[in-house]
C-alpha cells in the first residue's frame, strides 16, 4: 500500500456511521468498514468511497467477540497495511424499565457496545504503539452523562466507554495515541425518526439550540480529533448535543 492513512469505523452501516465513513473517505483516508449483518449497506459505502477515487473495503465482525475482532483487525493490517485510526462506533439499544429487563438485555448492550470497543482498542494497541502514531475516537452518548430512564444498560456501557477512554489516553500517550470520546446528544437518524412526534417535540424542548444534530456534524468531529490539529488533545469527552447537557 502508499502511505494513505487507514481507518477502521465500527458499525459503519448506521447513520452516524455511514457518515463518518463518508467524512474520513473526503479527508483521504483508506477505509475499513465493518458490519455485523448489513452487508448490501456496508459494500454500497465501499461503492461510493471507490467510484470517489477512495480505497475502501467492508470487513464482517461482530465486534464483541474478541477472537473475531482480532481475526478483523489482522486482516485490515494484511490488507491496508496500517491502522492510523480507529473509531469504535458499534452499538445497540436493548431499552426496558430496569423492573423488566432481562438478564440477557443487560449483557447484550454492555458486550456490543462496551467489551466491543474495548475489543478494538486492545487489538490495535500493538500495532499502533510499533508506528508509535494513532488516534482512537469512541462513540459514546450524552446518556452515559446524564443517565436517562429505561436506559440503564445502554447508560452503564456509555459511561462505562468514557472511563476506557481516559484510562487508555494515560497509557497511551507516551506512544503519541490520542484517544478521545465524542459524545453526540440527540441526532437525526432512521431511529429517531421513527420516534412518536410529540416524544420528539417535548425532547427538543430541552435542547437550547432547539434541534436534533446531524450525523455529519457528529462526523465532523471526528475527522477533527483524528486531524494534526487536534494532536495535544486527549482523554477528552467532547459533548454534541445543542446544548442540552455539559
Amino acid at each position: 500500500m502508499n502511505n494513505q492513512k487507514v481507518a477502521i469505523v465500527t458499525g459503519a452501516t448506521g447513520g452516524i456511521g455511514k457518515a463518518i465513513v463518508k467524512n474520513l473517505a473526503t479527508s483521504g483516508y483508506a477505509l475499513a468498514i465493518n458490519y455485523r449483518l448489513d452487508e448490501a449497506t456496508a459494500n454500497t459505502l465501499v461503492k461510493m468511497v471507490e467510484e470517489n477515487g477512495g480505497t475502501a473495503l467492508a470487513y464482517q465482525a461482530d465486534v464483541s467477540d474478541f477472537e473475531a475482532s482480532k481475526t478483523f483487525v489482522a486482516s485490515v493490517l494484511e490488507d491496508l497495511g496500517s491502522i492510523d485510526l480507529l473509531v469504535n462506533n458499534a452499538g445497540i439499544t436493548k431499552d426496558q424499565l430496569m423492573l423488566r429487563m432481562k438478564e440477557n438485555d443487560f449483557d447484550t448492550v454492555m458486550n456490543v457496545n462496551l467489551k466491543g470497543a474495548w475489543n478494538m482498542c486492545k487489538h490495535v494497541t500493538r500495532p499502533m504503539f510499533k508506528q508509535k502514531s494513532g488516534s482512537i475516537v469512541n462513540i459514546t452518548s450524552v446518556i452515559g452523562q446524564m443517565g436517562n430512564a429505561g436506559q440503564a444498560n445502554y447508560a452503564a456501557s456509555k459511561a462505562g466507554m468514557i472511563g476506557l477512554t481516559k484510562s487508555l489516553a494515560k497509557e497511551y500517550g507516551k506512544k503519541n495515541i490520542t484517544v478521545n470520546a465524542v459524545s453526540p446528544g440527540f441526532i437525526e437518524t432512521k431511529m429517531t425518526e421513527s420516534l412518536d412526534e410529540a416524544f420528539k417535540e417535548t425532547y427538543l424542548k430541552t435542547i437550547p439550540l432547539g434541534r436534533g444534530g446531524t450525523p455529519g456534524e457528529v462526523a465532523e468531529l471526528v475527522e477533527f480529533l483524528a486531524s494534526e490539529k487536534a494532536r495535544y488533545i486527549t482523554g477528552q469527552v467532547i459533548g454534541i448535543n445543542g446544548g442540552m447537557y455539559s
